[in-house]
């Protein structure tokens, strides 16, 4: 039984800042996020196509928008813990 991950990196391929968020979530969540490429989902372009990167915690929905750095995700991270 494959366990749900707590966070979702929307992005899309091809986009360097959902690269630099991606590493900066390895960082500190490794693991514990997938990532999700908006392209397949015309929903998810309508909400982010210019806001990606977006970190979005499934539990409670709350989400990070990019820009963010190290010290911005550790505290977006201990506030949904």
């Amino acid at each position: 039984m494959t366990k749900t991950k707590p966070y979702l990196l929307y992005g899309t391929e091809g986009c360097h800042l959902c690269d630099e968020a991606a590493a900066l979530c390895d960082m500190l969540i490794k693991g514990q996020y997938q990532s999700v490429d908006i392209v397949d989902d015309q929903q998810l372009v309508s909400l982010y196509s210019t806001s990606i990167p977006v970190l979005e915690h499934r539990a409670s929905h709350i989400a990070l928008y990019w820009p963010f750095d190290f010290i911005q995700l550790q505290e977006f991270i201990s506030g949904t813990n």
